[in-house]
């Protein structure tokens, strides 16, 4: 059991840390007490925002003597709460956001070192001015940390050609619970000391350790893209143009996004300064992004594979990005689309994966097990096609009130939805995390084994439960 900090373990913090890296001020907390959606909100004994690997072992050394609980944040920009402390006010809010270096740069090896608060926006920029890039984008980029997107194995939409944040990450420092320095920030090809704990803390969520720093694969900046907003009948339509793009000119295909006319519309409802891409209205729509070095050799392969696709009716309609610019605007509808449908309403979304070749099987089907089960719900689905991530949101039926309705069946309806997707053997959580909201329906669906190996882990490693309790698991 975990206890409520002392007096004198403040004091303490507060002389290691100085007036910048300690506050217990009410104000300059709040905006870290609740979560991105505002769905949890929480209190704290007091905020630390150490500026050094050294400060936070030092705190978690002091935390594991006192028995007391520390919740790990960076940009607080997570979907699921899984970094905001409980209602007790009994926890530590550690910030890691001070920690903002990008330590190393290294162009030869196509690697660099950043700590655990380095915006990912900002990051970008810098290994840009390098003629590098990270190939891990989404729409949070602006508020996202290292360190969270490590700890969540974050995903986003270039996972088709690059991976998770787990394929990007060579190599991790992180502070263990008894406040322990773990250095595995050499970026080994080949390590066989047996258990991987630089895998093990990549998707954590702060659990197991608190990631300061990580060694990241780059590759180099493409010298041209070209983006496609694509007009489809359905999602089975989109997955034979995606097997088809693929096969062709895969190499490239680093974005393939797949978009209902629904959500379309409520951002152009809702976000300002948008406009839809092609004349007419579809059903559906594709946003394909090739990256390569050829920029004419890339255009004409793709030009070529969608003059194929609309000769044989595969696709309905299409418009290639004439700029980087008119890019952008393609990608600024998709990375709208949850900011839009939460003007809509109140809505549950679901962050699931099913395999590849399943996923227009589900987004039909799930629709139609819903309604069976309570009529006039409504529900939509996007995401990444080209890795199996489906953001599924559930509505609830017109002419309610829909926080009420929520409340009363929202927990029968995701449960309905997570056994879907693990009846096609998928994952309730693609890239989001467990974190607190889905840390029940985890143990209650997800199979025995899995989850008994999940806490033998956490209780090996973290047996006094003091890093990010009640978080992932129960």
């Amino acid at each position: 059991m975990t206890r409520p900090p002392s007096a004198s373990l403040l004091d303490a913090f507060a002389t290691l840390l100085g007036p910048k890296g300690y506050s217990v001020d009410p104000d300059a907390m709040a905006p870290w007490l609740t979560d991105w959606r505002g769905k949890y909100h929480g209190r704290a004994a007091a905020m630390l925002s150490p500026a050094t690997t050294g400060e936070v072992a030092a705190i978690v050394r002091l935390c594991a003597e006192a028995k007391v609980a520390l919740v790990p944040q960076g940009g607080n920009s997570g979907m699921v709460g899984g970094a905001t402390p409980d209602a007790s006010g009994d926890q530590l809010l550690l910030s890691l956001r001070r920690m903002n270096r990008i330590r190393h740069i290294d162009e030869a090896a196509q690697l660099a070192i950043a700590e655990a608060g380095v915006i990912l926006e900002n990051f970008h920029n810098a290994v840009l001015a390098h003629r590098l890039r990270f190939p891990l984008t989404l729409g949070g980029k602006g508020s996202a940390t290292i360190g969270g997107l490590v700890s969540t194995n974050a995903g986003g939409t270039q996972v088709l050609r690059h991976g998770s944040m787990r394929a990007l990450t060579l190599g991790v420092e992180a502070v263990l619970p008894d406040g322990s320095i773990f250095d595995g920030l050499a970026p080994l090809k080949k390590d066989n000391r047996g258990y991987d704990l630089r895998h093990l803390l990549c998707g954590a969520e702060g659990t197991l350790g608190i990631v300061t720093a990580a060694s990241l694969r780059l590759v180099p900046a493409a010298a041209a893209r070209r983006t496609a907003w694509i007009g489809i009948d359905s999602p089975e339509s989109a997955l034979l143009l995606l097997r088809r793009v693929d096969a062709a000119i895969g190499r490239e295909l680093e974005g393939f996004e797949l978009i209902p006319h629904s959500c379309l519309d409520a951002v152009l409802r809702h976000i300002p300064q948008t406009r839809a891409p092609l004349a007419a209205a579809q059903p559906w729509y594709v946003l394909l992004e090739l990256a390569g070095e050829d920029e004419r050799a890339l255009g004409e392969a793709l030009e070529a594979q969608l003059a194929a696709a609309l000769d044989t009716g595969l696709i309905r309609d299409v418009v290639i990005a004439k700029s980087d610019r008119e890019s952008e605007d393609f990608w600024r509808l998709r990375d709208s689309i949850s900011e839009a449908e939460r003007a809509e309403g109140p809505a549950l979304q679901h962050d699931i994966s099913v395999p590849v070749d399943l996923m227009p099987a589900f987004i039909a089907e799930d629709p139609a097990r819903l309604a069976a089960a309570f009529p006039g719900v409504r529900a939509l689905s996007f995401g990444h096609l080209g890795d199996g991530n489906v953001h599924h949101h559930v509505q609830p039926p017109i002419g309610v009130d829909g926080a009420t309705w929520l409340a009363e069946h929202g927990a029968a309806v995701s449960r309905l939805v997570y056994s879907h997707v693990l009846e096609l053997g998928g994952s309730i959580s693609a890239e989001h995390g467990i974190g607190q909201m889905k840390r029940d329906i985890l143990a209650e669906l997800d199979s025995p084994a899995r989850l008994s190996a999940l806490r033998g882990i956490k209780a090996g490693i973290d047996p006094a439960g003091l890093l990010n309790p009640g978080k992932l698991v129960a």
